[in-house]
């Protein structure tokens, strides 16, 4: 099953849930990615536009035509589609709203990192973020973030959190070792807007939050 949040004549935004990868993984059936799977249920093939990582779950979008995947890609690249993220945190940041500004680099293990100043092959990435509510977890404070990346590096929300001091919750990678409570990194992509493109008018798509990270600050 797929979950369609919006179809038009160019592309076609999914759900994405948690568990589940964009595109084939390492060592896995091919048929177990997003993709394959909407392309078995729609019976027609669709173009890769973005990616979001396996644990997190939220609105992904696919052209439909090469015509409307460059065009995509080419706002993508040029950071003219807005997306809003929704994260878990440990702690509350102070400020509880500003701009994390910090390049990164590949690092090791599929890692990436804040690069050091001056360092080669650093990309600029830069995240805004916002604390929408705050409570706490086993007599520790955590907060719920709504965050909107400026730019689009790989795992920037997550590295660039941690970066400040407040991973996001159940996130193996960069956190603390995944609880009960937090089964997988909390972190959904909650809003996409895509400008108006090839006769298609603009459009703002959501995804619901899923009720596995509904957790003590609410949904």
């Amino acid at each position: 099953m797929i979950d369609i949040l919006h179809r038009t004549a160019r592309y076609i935004a999914l759900n994405k849930p948690a568990g589940v990868t964009v595109i084939p993984a390492r060592d896995e059936p091919p048929e177990l990615a997003l993709r394959q799977r909407a392309e078995a249920a729609l019976g027609l093939p669709l173009w890769v536009v973005h990616r979001l990582d396996r644990d997190t779950s939220g609105v992904v979008l696919f052209a439909l035509d090469a015509e409307t995947h460059r065009a995509l890609n080419s706002l993508f690249e040029h950071g003219q589609i807005a997306k809003t993220y929704l994260a878990w945190v440990r702690g509350v940041p102070e400020p509880r709203q500003g701009r994390i500004e910090a390049p990164l680099i590949s690092a090791r293990k599929g890692k990436m990192r804040p690069a050091l100043p001056g360092e080669r092959d650093a990309k600029a990435a830069a995240t805004r973020y916002a604390v929408e509510a705050v409570g706490e977890q086993d007599g520790q404070p955590i907060s719920r973030l709504r965050c909107w990346p400026e730019t689009g590096r790989q795992h920037q929300i997550r590295v660039h959190l941690r970066s400040i001091g407040h991973p996001i919750l159940g996130d193996a990678l960069y956190g603390k070792a995944v609880q009960s409570w937090a089964p997988r990194c909390l972190l959904h992509a909650l809003e996409v807007r895509v400008p108006a493109l090839l006769g298609i008018a603009e459009t703002m798509i959501a995804a619901p939050v899923p009720a596995d990270i509904r957790g003590p600050t609410g949904s």
